[in-house]
């Protein structure tokens, strides 16, 4: 049986572990990248410790086996992301990585990204309509039960507590699954990249 809960401090490892094995566009991603929690360092944990982060777990029979993590507010998240989160993760991954310790372009990527300043990236015309945005991982066992519908809506409720307008999420256009999910739970285009869309939901 399937319970959705606020997430704590104690999901990390579970959390790093989802976002490993649903981390290529929805597949398990443990044999693109050396490093197995370099994934997790950027899109799972810090939504547990930025301040107003919202974040549920989906547990499977008492272990996470999914969430959903939400920054209300996009541009103060990746400003915190900067300043806080990320210096310490610079120095981990500096650049120039050993080339011995990256298996594929998304581990490359991910190096990349980690030495990028968010902080400074030019607002986009919609946030002011969807300033939250998210990321939902479920592992296979706990899919088509209706889980991910559920957290979408805990998150919806909680977001529609503080006044928030809308949210928005990026999605490979790989990962056909989470496409045709989105959009059955109301998300809509609001922009197309040669890797996917971004999506968005009026609150």
């Amino acid at each position: 049986m399937t319970s959705i809960r606020p997430a704590a401090g104690s999901d990390i490892p579970y959390f790093y572990e989802i976002c490993l094995k649903t981390g290529d566009a929805g597949k398990d991603a443990a044999a693109l990248f050396y490093d197995p929690w370099i994934l997790g360092q950027y899109y799972a944990a810090p939504y547990l410790f930025f301040p107003g982060g919202l974040c549920f777990a989906a547990e499977n029979e008492g272990i996470p086996g999914g969430y959903i993590l939400c920054a209300p507010d996009t541009e103060a998240f990746n400003r915190w992301m900067d300043t806080v989160w990320l210096p310490p993760l610079r120095q981990r991954y500096r650049q120039p990585y050993p080339a011995e310790k990256i298996l594929s372009y998304y581990e490359s990527n991910m190096i990349m990204l980690i030495n990028r300043h968010p902080g400074a990236d030019p607002l986009f015309p919609w946030y002011d309509e969807y300033p939250a945005h998210l990321h939902i991982d479920l592992l296979p066992e706990i899919q088509g039960r209706g889980t991910g519908r559920t957290l979408i809506e805990t998150l919806l409720a909680s977001l529609r507590e503080q006044g928030c307008p809308g949210l928005h999420l990026g999605v490979s256009r790989r990962n056909t699954g989470a496409l045709a999910f989105y959009r059955k739970t109301g998300f809509a285009q609001l922009e197309e990249h040669d890797w996917g869309f971004t999506l968005g939901k009026r609150i």
